[in-house]
């Protein structure tokens, strides 16, 4: 086995791809480690989207210095991170970068140096930094990192055990450190998703084929996304693909070798399938070749070449101002940017005059590109922001703090209940502070509670839960479990409505009937006289109702 004693850029590449691999093969196992057992757990894909656009930068060309190579992984990282989880990798990502830059090779002692600057930076990131998180996770390999490489500081190998050994001893504490673990018997899957990514860099140095890695990942995981917008550099601008009909005596290894000779040739290499059809994708200056490799093996059908470069160009001309425009020039002092999934939120947010409305939140997390390409598209000074799902805040605050021609301030909604009652307290004729101030105490005004079924047995709060049961969640927390959405939904709003309630507000979701909907609300208002009770569309999926009382 080759002793590595440093890292340059293709080593770090390399590493970084079967990180991203592993921890993309693994995702919902990642998932599944959610606290609540509700049907919306998305950290391990998260992290796997942030890694796969961190890999897209890295692979836009050759970098051979590992301190070129570190600030690819952090540039497309940055740009593709979605979710709490994501944007952590992000900053851990970015801290490594900003350590390590002007270093042609990293030594053990450089790399864990870096480690640790990578840790601290995401520690910032966070306002309230809890331990038992992927933040722990990362300080302690960190630190452990930085003991080893000071006691062998020219072994890679060794330095690649002591992580993953210390990563996994520190996961399987996180439960010790954040009771809601101890209660769901589940370890962090930041930290969980973490470890996968180091797992995939000690492969790596200690033998193991990036080739074997990816080619395992594609067993398990059909998904492929080619990104185009995603590259900064063409090095190979045809964009090629077709369908590989084997021929009878056709053998897995060919397939194998055929995804060794196109990776020769280009990069963005795709092969997958099985001895009936393989699906092929790559990305080369050479196609002629590729579709040759091909053929060797078997007829070809459903060809397509793309020059990517012409396409480009093509578009970017259609899209440049004309020479009578001026750089960005606001048309109005205020506008609204909101976070929604679901046609029926979506549409009231509009109704509310917000300006853009990015398509994600429970389940699908906006990325930090998104949310900041949404805020520039708004043609105002002053922007802002409703995230309006917790885990989606630290990607808005991040792409706040992007904007460079225009002033952006996150109100940390957490729900759209309460991006909602953001959006309805904005006041044009006041300052920007005051109109933030104003819309935050009128989100938090917000209560809420929350109406879905358990995806796995659980325990929380002394309350025994199985797969498939209606949950009530107040605030996010699970307090009711039941059988029948309507009597969850009933029983919930007790603990919620209080003397001082006087709106009642019921979203329903794309999987519950408008009839049962307005049942409950008729309910609602004979239980509840003194409130005014309205029912909405929300559209959302997973979530049978979103209840909200102010």
């Amino acid at each position: 086995m080759i002793q590595y004693k440093v890292i340059d850029g293709l080593l770090l590449r390399d590493m970084a791809i079967a990180g991203s691999a592993l921890l993309d093969q693994n995702r919902e196992a990642v998932d599944a480690l959610n606290v609540f057992p509700v049907p919306d757990g998305d950290t391990g894909t998260n992290m796997s989207l942030t890694m796969q656009s961190a890999i897209r930068e890295i692979n836009s060309k050759e970098f051979l210095r590992a301190d070129e190579a570190a600030s690819a992984l952090s540039k497309g990282a940055l740009k593709g991170a979605r979710g709490n989880s994501g944007v952590i990798t992000s900053q851990l990502l970015r801290g490594f970068a900003k350590a390590v830059k002007g270093q042609e090779k990293l030594t053990p002692v450089q790399f864990a140096e870096a480690m640790k600057a990578g840790s601290e930076l995401a520690y910032k990131a966070v306002m309230k930094p809890k331990e038992g998180t992927i933040l722990t996770v990362a300080r302690v390999i960190a630190e452990d990192a930085v003991r080893q490489a000071q006691k062998n500081p020219e072994d890679f190998g060794e330095f690649f055990d002591v992580i993953i050994r210390s990563g996994y001893a520190i996961l399987e504490r996180t439960p010790e450190m954040l009771p809601v673990l101890k209660q769901a018997n589940v370890v962090d899957s930041g930290g969980s998703g973490l470890m996968y990514i180091y797992s995939g860099y000690a492969a790596v140095i200690q033998g193991k084929s990036v080739e074997e890695i990816l080619a395992e990942a594609a067993k398990n995981d059909g998904r492929f996304t080619d990104d185009h917008d995603a590259i900064t550099d063409l090095h190979h601008i045809y964009h090629t693909k077709y369908a590989l009909l084997p021929l009878e005596n056709t053998e897995e290894g060919d397939i194998d070798s055929l995804r060794r000779r196109l990776n020769r040739i280009g990069s963005y290499v795709h092969v997958e399938g099985d001895l009936t059809r393989v699906s092929v994708h790559v990305h080369t200056n050479h196609p002629g070749t590729a579709l040759e490799d091909g053929r060797e093996l078997g007829a070809l059908c459903d060809i397509e070449v793309e020059n990517i470069e012409e396409t480009r160009r093509q578009r970017e001309e259609a899209s440049k101002p004309k020479e009578e425009e001026k750089a960005f020039v606001p048309e109005k002092e205020y506008g609204m940017v909101a976070v929604s999934l679901g046609d029926g939120f979506s549409q009231i947010f509009h109704d509310l005059s917000v300006d853009v409305v990015v398509e994600g939140g429970q389940t699908m997390n906006p990325s930090i590109d998104d949310i900041l390409s949404a805020i520039r598209s708004v043609p105002a000074s002053t922007v802002f922001v409703f995230p309006n799902n917790g885990n989606v805040v630290l990607a808005a605050q991040q792409a706040a703090n992007l904007s460079e021609e225009q002033k952006v301030y996150v109100i940390p909604t957490k729900n759209v209940a309460m991006g909602i009652a953001a959006a309805v307290a904005f006041q044009p004729d006041v300052s920007a502070e005051e109109n933030a101030q104003h819309m935050d105490e009128a989100a938090q005004h917000v209560k809420t509670g929350t109406v879905t079924y358990a995806v796995r047995d659980s325990e929380y709060n002394d309350i025994h839960i199985h797969q498939g049961d209606i949950i009530g969640l107040h605030n996010g927390k699970i307090e009711y479990s039941g059988s029948d959405v309507r009597e969850v939904s009933l029983k919930m709003m007790e603990a919620i409505v209080d003397d001082e309630s006087e709106l009642i507000s019921v979203y329903y979701g794309q999987d519950t009937k408008e009839e049962d909907a307005q049942a409950l609300t008729e309910e609602l208002a004979q239980a509840y006289p003194n409130c005014d009770v309205e029912c909405h569309r929300g559209g959302q999926p997973l979530y049978y109702y979103l209840i909200s009382v102010e």
